[in-house]
């Protein structure tokens, strides 16, 4: 039970990072800034992907 708080890091990361690009394809107008805060936000979603994965495979190695 200790990959819990990774499960749950990794699921807000991907929230996030999906937030932020909703947010910056709203806010921002048509501009460099924009591509930079969209690539950041896909960056997060990566990162939060990565972290759920990688807590399943060790949920998976416990239990096995």
């Amino acid at each position: 039970m200790k990959a819990y708080p990774m499960k749950i890091a990794g699921l807000l990361l991907l929230v996030s990072g999906w937030l932020l690009v909703v947010a910056t394809i709203a806010l921002l107008g048509p501009a460099p800034a924009r591509g930079a805060f969209v690539a950041a936000g896909i960056a997060v979603e990566i990162l939060g992907l990565g972290l759920l994965s990688r807590s399943h495979s060790n949920w998976r190695e416990d239990q096995g």
